[in-house]
């Protein structure tokens, strides 16, 4: 089956009043016992986003805005693909497929399809635009949950470059963030028929053994921000690359374990004061979390970690690769590390505000990097 179809969200409202049913009936545990988010997601944070996901969020106006973008649906080595795919109103626009991470989704990339697909009715130059391709991976959103093993990174990276051939694309890019860095490096490695070059804004590499011996400036705050990573930020991801199965009984059951243990990351992992909605609003948020209950997806997608988590390791790309560095990304490698692996680097950028997310958080620095590195390759 190679067929293309177009797919409609339409969330049946059983479902919407389950959801508040059980967001008003929930078992809440007492508050922490510091006055920071050490021990976690702070109890009153928690209670304020579910408070408002319960009497005054609009799931109805995220359905809207993705079914006015163009979801379509197609079934690859026996899984449906979910994504969304945007043309240019440019026929010579560069095809560009956009890769997610977790605990983000194709809502990610909202603020950046415009910029991305039409840059001159956004102050840019027409000659910059791409066809934006934006999957849902594996188990994630409304794509299909894999019934078998062997869904990982790899495969994944296959998959993308036959979604593209289907669409039609002979030449085209690709770029990505956390599993979207993992799948897109795996693109660059892979190097498939068509792929010109990539992008990744959270670039998988590490040191040398000269490099733990006697680390510069620069190598010290990478090795910092590793080891912070290490001891007190990873928990989730040993978890799920260990037992996605017993996690996904709670998180699937309960919409408020679901939305503390995304929310979390969005205060972790974003360049905020304090808190995650001086980042991205509690909308933004929502919206995200949403693409997790709705379709059950804390389970599928946990066991992405327990597929791959091992591919978060450098690969040798010889394709051309660009790399963009936001501050509060959750790895910062150096450029020296980088380039052990990537061997063909025509863009390298440390940028002074962002964080993990970096076309939710900074989608015009994020739109000026993918711009930047990919105009080498036009």
């Amino acid at each position: 089956m190679t067929e293309i179809h177009p797919f409609t969200l339409a969330v049946d409202q059983a479902e919407l009043d389950d959801l508040r049913d059980r967001l008003e009936r929930t078992r809440w545990p007492e508050a922490e016992l510091v006055e920071d988010w050490s021990q976690g997601a702070k109890c009153e944070k928690v209670r304020a986003l579910i408070d408002y996901w319960r009497t005054g969020y609009d799931w109805r106006r995220c359905e809207a805005r993705l079914n006015a973008l163009g979801q379509f649906k197609t079934q690859i080595d026996g899984l449906d693909i979910h994504f969304l795919h945007v043309r240019s109103p440019n026929p010579d626009a560069l095809p560009l497929i956009v890769t997610h991470g977790w605990p983000g989704s194709v809502l990610e990339f909202m603020k950046v399809i415009g910029p991305l697909t039409d840059p001159a009715a956004h102050g840019g130059d027409p000659a910059d635009a791409f066809h934006v391709v934006m999957p849902s991976l594996p188990g994630f959103g409304f794509s299909g949950k894999p019934t078998t093993t062997g869904w990982g990174v790899e495969k994944i990276a296959q998959t993308w470059a036959a979604l593209m051939a289907r669409l039609g694309y002979s030449r085209w890019v690709a770029q990505g963030g956390d599993w979207g860095s993992a799948v897109t490096s795996a693109i660059g490695a892979q190097a498939p028929d068509g792929c010109l070059g990539i992008h990744v804004n959270m670039p998988m590499a590490g040191p040398s053994p000269e490099d733990l011996q006697n680390p510069g400036p620069r190598e010290q705050q990478a090795l910092a921000k590793l080891q912070h990573y290490q001891q007190w930020d990873s928990g989730y991801s040993k978890q799920q690359a260990t037992r996605p199965q017993t996690l996904g009984y709670g998180l699937a059951d309960s919409p408020v374990g679901q939305a503390a243990w995304i929310y979390e990351k969005m205060w972790s992992w974003t360049d905020n004061d304090g808190t995650p909605e001086s980042a991205l609003t509690m909308d933004e948020m929502l919206d995200n979390i949403m693409l997790y209950w709705l379709p059950n997806t804390a389970t599928s997608s946990a066991r992405l970690y327990w597929e791959s988590f091992g591919s978060f390791a450098p690969r040798d790309i010889h394709l051309p690769a660009g790399v963009s560095l936001f501050p509060k990304e959750i790895m910062r490698p150096t450029r020296k590390w980088v380039e052990t692996s990537m061997h063909q680097l025509i863009h390298w950028n440390e940028l002074d505000k962002g964080g993990h997310f970096a076309a939710w958080e900074q989608p015009d620095l994020y739109v000026n990097e993918v711009r930047t590195c990919f105009r080498q390759l036009r």
